[in-house]
C-alpha cells in the first residue's frame, strides 16, 4: 500500500499548554460547553448566541443566550434560568432580541429589550415556535407552529360503569409517517405559518392544509409576503424529498408556488432589494447521495439558475450579503466545514473554515453562521481539542471571541488528530482519515487501536472535537476514524460509490486505513478493536462477518436486516425509494445480500450490541436480531440497552458516558487497556 500523505490536522489557533496536564475523564462530559446559532447584530458590533452547558443535576445540556462584542469584550449572559432558551433573532434595528423559551414545560416567544434588559412574553404557545423571523419594519414576527387535528377516531366503546378502570382507548393511525425518532408516535396535524404583533397579542394562523410548512421563513422587504418551503402536492406523504418554494400573501393568505422541479427546494433567502430568492436543492435522480446546490430565482421572470454547479459540494444556509452582491453558504470539503462567498456570476471564494463543534459526541460538522455589514461573518469554530466557540471574520482570518472550555479543558492533556491519506485496496482511490494518539503515548510505542466508523452513511468526520474520541484516547487507545466511499464532502461521484452497494467496498477503504496505521508503527496488529454507530454500526457488523482480525467489536444502533429495517424505521418511504432498487418483496435477494445478518455465520469476533430502547430510526429490534443470532451460534456477545434513549444515545450526558464506558469495558475484557491502566 502506498501512503499518499500524512500531515498535521487543521488548527485555528494555538492554545497555551496546560500547567498541569491530566486526562479527560467521563465525568468531564458534564463540564463541557459549546456555542451554537451565532447572530450578528444589524450594526455588526455584537454577536448573540446560544450557549449549551452540561447540567449534572438534570442530566441534560441546558441552553441559555449570551452576547459578546466583536472585539471580544462585554461577554455576558442575556437570558438564562431554569429552562431552555434558543433561536435568538435581532430586530431590524438591533434594539430588541426575539427568542424562544420553554420553562416548566410551557413554550413561549419572548422579546428582550436591549436598552432596559427587560423581557416581555409575546405569546405562550402550546406547541412551541419554530423559525421565528422579524418583519422588515420590526412590527410583526412570523413563526411556525404545529396545529393538531382530530384524525381518525376509534370504533365506539360501550358505556363505562361508574368507577370502572378501563384501558386507554385505541389509537387509529392512517398517516404514512406516524412516528419519528426523538418524538415517538406523532400527533395528527401539520406545521403552519403564523404571525404575531411584535408588541404581543394573539397569533394569527396564515396557512392551512395537511402538509407541513418548513422554514426558514423569509420576509420580502416590503413586509407583504413570506416565502417558505413545502410539498403541497397530493402525494406529499409518500414523496419525502420533493418540496417547492411558495410565497404567502400576509394580508389575504393566498399561497403562490414559485418552483416546480422534482426535488427539494428549501432554505429560501430573499435578496435585500426583493428581486431575487436564493435557495438550495437539487434535481432528484433518486440516488443515495445528491449534491445540494445554490440557486437564485429572479422574481420578475420566474426563472432560476444554479450558482454552484462547479463546486461539487453540498451547500446550506444561504445568506445574502447586505448589499445584495453575493450569497454566502456553508459546505463541507474533505471533512472541513467552510463558508464561501458565491458571486452572482457563480464565482466561489472560501472566506472561513474550521467550523463545527456544535455536537459533542462524534466529530461531525454541525455549525452555523450569519453575515453582517461589509461581509462580516459570525460563526462557530472547533479543533480536535475544543468544542464550538464563537468567532468572527471580515475576510482576513478568523478571530476567536470566546473560550468556553478553558476552565474545563485548559489544564488537560488532550489528543490531537493527524490527517492521513491512503489508497484503497479496492481500486486505488484516495481515502482520507484521521489518527488520534493517546496523550501519554511514548514515541514509537505500538498502541491498541480503535477503528471508529461514522454513521449516515452519507456524512463525514473531520478534525473536530469529539468527547467520545477523547475518552478512548485518554483510556490508552489510538483512535482511527475514516471517511470511506459514500462519505460526503468529496463530491457526488465519491458519495454515490455506495449507491445500492452499501455495505461494499467501503469495507476495503476502512481496512486499508487500518493497515496504514499498522505500517506507520502506531497500531498494534494484535490489539485491534472496532466500533461505530448507526451507519457505522452497519459497517461494524459487516466487518466482523468478513474478517476475524479484530479482538472485539461493539455494534451500536445498527441495521442488521435491511428488509426488517425499512419496514420498521420512521422514514421508511425514503429508505425504500433512495437506498434500494425497490421494496423488499420485489428485491428480496438485494436486501439480503447487503444485510450483515447474511454474514452472521462467519462471525467469531466477540461482539457487543448497544442501542437506545426508544430508537425509532434504527429500531432496537435490529440489534436484538444480531444478538440472538450470535447467541444461537455460541459467539461471545452482550447487549447493552440505554433506557429512554432515542437514536442519539449521546444526546444526554449520561448516554454519552454509558456508551463509551460500556465500549471501553468490553474492549478491556478482550485485550484492551483496563480502566486502571
Amino acid at each position: 500500500m502506498r501512503v499518499l500523505s500524512v500531515c498535521c490536522a487543521f488548527s485555528l489557533s494555538s492554545l497555551a499548554a496546560a500547567a498541569a496536564p491530566d486526562l479527560f475523564q467521563p465525568s468531564g462530559v458534564f463540564a463541557l460547553e459549546y456555542a451554537a446559532d451565532p447572530r450578528l447584530s444589524p450594526d455588526g458590533a455584537r454577536v448573540a448566541y446560544v450557549r449549551r452547558s452540561g447540567d449534572v443535576m438534570r442530566d441534560r445540556f441546558a441552553s441559555s443566550i449570551w452576547m459578546v462584542s466583536v472585539d471580544g469584550a462585554d461577554h455576558r449572559a442575556l437570558v438564562q434560568g431554569d429552562g431552555s432558551f434558543g433561536s435568538p433573532r435581532w430586530s431590524p434595528t438591533g434594539d430588541r432580541l426575539l427568542y424562544t423559551a420553554t420553562e416548566n414545560g410551557a413554550p413561549a416567544l419572548r422579546v428582550l429589550y436591549m436598552d432596559t434588559r427587560e423581557t416581555t412574553t409575546l405569546a405562550r404557545l402550546p406547541r412551541g415556535a419554530g423559525s421565528p423571523a422579524w418583519s422588515p419594519d420590526g412590527t410583526r414576527v412570523a413563526f411556525l407552529m404545529f396545529v393538531p387535528d382530530e384524525g381518525p377516531k376509534p370504533a365506539p366503546m360501550p358505556a363505562k360503569p361508574d368507577g370502572a378502570e378501563w384501558a386507554p382507548p385505541a389509537r387509529v393511525i392512517d398517516r404514512v409517517v406516524y412516528r419519528a425518532d426523538g418524538q415517538g408516535l406523532l400527533e395528527q396535524g401539520a406545521t403552519q405559518v403564523f404571525i404575531l404583533p411584535a408588541d404581543g397579542g394573539t397569533p394569527r394562523q396564515l396557512t392551512t392544509g395537511p402538509q407541513n410548512k418548513s422554514g426558514p421563513l423569509a420576509w420580502t422587504p416590503d413586509g407583504a409576503s413570506i416565502v417558505f418551503s413545502a410539498n403541497l402536492d397530493e402525494d406529499w406523504e409518500r414523496d419525502r424529498v420533493d418540496s417547492d418554494l411558495h410565497v404567502l400573501d400576509v394580508e389575504t393568505g393566498a399561497v403562490t408556488q414559485l418552483t416546480t422541479r422534482d426535488g427539494p427546494d428549501a432554505e429560501p433567502a430573499v435578496s435585500p432589494d426583493g428581486s431575487m430568492i436564493a435557495y438550495t436543492g437539487f434535481d432528484d435522480r433518486e440516488q443515495g447521495y445528491q449534491v445540494t446546490a445554490l440557486s437564485v430565482l429572479d422574481r420578475r421572470t420566474g426563472r432560476s439558475r444554479v450558482l454552484t454547479a462547479q463546486l461539487d459540494r453540498s451547500v446550506s444556509g444561504p445568506r445574502w450579503a447586505t448589499d445584495g452582491s453575493a450569497v454566502y453558504v456553508q459546505f463541507d470539503d474533505r471533512g472541513v466545514t467552510k463558508v464561501a462567498r458565491v458571486g452572482l456570476d457563480g464565482s466561489v471564494e472560501t472566506v472561513a473554515e474550521g467550523l463545527g463543534g456544535s455536537t459533542l459526541g462524534r466529530p461531525y460538522g454541525a455549525a452555523s453562521f450569519t453575515v453582517g455589514p461589509g461581509g462580516a461573518i459570525a460563526t462557530v469554530v472547533t479543533t480536535p481539542r475544543r468544542p464550538a466557540d464563537v468567532a468572527v471574520t471580515d475576510g482576513s482570518g478568523l478571530r476567536l471571541l470566546t473560550r468556553l472550555n478553558e476552565d474545563a479543558l485548559g489544564h488537560l492533556d488532550l489528543a490531537g488528530a493527524e490527517e492521513l491519506w491512503v489508497e484503497s485496496s479496492a481500486d486505488g482511490r484516495p481515502v482520507q482519515a484521521w489518527l488520534m494518539r493517546p496523550p501519554h503515548a511514548e514515541p514509537g510505542e505500538r498502541l491498541p487501536l480503535i477503528l471508529e466508523i461514522h454513521g449516515g452513511p452519507f456524512a463525514n468526520y473531520g478534525p473536530r472535537f469529539s468527547a467520545e474520541m477523547q475518552l478512548y484516547a485518554a483510556a490508552g487507545y489510538a483512535v482511527l476514524y475514516v471517511n470511506p466511499r459514500g462519505s460526503t464532502s468529496y463530491g457526488e461521484e465519491f458519495g454515490n460509490l455506495i449507491h445500492h452497494a452499501y455495505p461494499g467496498q467501503d469495507y476495503d477503504d476502512l481496512m486499508s486505513a487500518v493497515d496504514l496505521a499498522i505500517e506507520m508503527g502506531v497500531a498494534d496488529p494484535d490489539r485491534l478493536f472496532v466500533t461505530g454507530g448507526s451507519g457505522g454500526g452497519v459497517l461494524t457488523a459487516w466487518i466482523v462477518g468478513k474478517t476475524d482480525r479484530f479482538n472485539a467489536a461493539v455494534v451500536a444502533k445498527p441495521v442488521i436486516n435491511w428488509a426488517s429495517f425499512v419496514l420498521t424505521a420512521d422514514f421508511y418511504p425514503f429508505f425504500t425509494r433512495y437506498w434500494f432498487p425497490g421494496p423488499p418483496w420485489e428485491e428480496p435477494e438485494h436486501y439480503w445480500r447487503r444485510s450483515p445478518l447474511s454474514l452472521v455465520g462467519n462471525v467469531t469476533t466477540p461482539t457487543m450490541l448497544l442501542s437506545g430502547e426508544a430508537d425509532r430510526r434504527t429500531p432496537i429490534s435490529e440489534a436484538e436480531q444480531f444478538y440472538q443470532a450470535l447467541q444461537l451460534r455460541g459467539v461471545e456477545t452482550r447487549m447493552v440497552r440505554i433506557p429512554g434513549a432515542y437514536h442519539g444515545i449521546a444526546a444526554r450526558p449520561t448516554g454519552l458516558i454509558a456508551k463509551t464506558g460500556n465500549i471501553l469495558a468490553w474492549f478491556a475484557a478482550h485485550g484492551g487497556p483496563s480502566p486502571a491502566d
